[in-house]
C-alpha cells in the first residue's frame, strides 16, 4: 500500500516562511522522482516544484522560483518544500505526488498523491 502524507501547512502572514513535509511509505520513494502541486479555490491544480530521483535536479514554476526550494532526505524517506517570502497568491492546498518518469509539469504525470495540507497567507 502506497501512502504520501503532507504536513507543515498553516496560517502565516505575508513574508513568512513555511516548510512542508511529505512522508512516503509503501514504496521505495527515496529513489523516486517527486513533485509538489497546489490548488486554490476555483482553480486547476498547478505545478509548483519537482525533484529528480537522485535529488540532483530541481524544477520550479515561474511563480515560485527564487522563493521555494524542493529537497529530499532519503534517510527519512521524505520530500520537503521550503517556502519563503510567502504572499497571498500562495494560498492553496499543497499536495505532494510521485513518481514522475520524464515529464513533471502536469498532474497526469504522477500516479500517487497525498491528502494535501492547507497553506493560508494573510495580507
Amino acid at each position: 500500500q502506497v501512502q504520501l502524507v503532507e504536513s507543515g501547512g498553516g496560517l502565516v502572514q505575508v513574508g513568512d516562511s513555511l516548510r512542508l513535509s511529505c512522508a512516503a511509505s509503501g514504496r521505495a520513494w527515496s529513489t523516486s522522482a517527486m513533485g509538489w502541486f497546489r490548488q486554490a479555490p476555483g482553480k486547476e491544480r498547478e505545478f509548483v516544484a519537482a525533484i529528480s530521483w537522485s535529488g540532483g535536479s530541481t524544477y520550479y514554476a515561474d511563480s515560485v522560483k527564487g522563493r521555494f526550494t524542493i529537497s529530499k532526505n532519503n534517510a527519512k524517506n521524505t520530500v520537503y518544500l521550503q517556502m519563503n517570502s510567502l504572499k497571498p497568491d500562495d494560498t492553496a492546498v499543497y499536495y505532494c505526488a510521485g513518481p514522475y518518469i520524464s515529464t513533471y509539469r502536469l498532474a497526469s504525470d504522477y500516479r500517487y498523491w497525498g491528502q494535501g495540507t492547507q497553506v493560508t497567507v494573510s495580507s
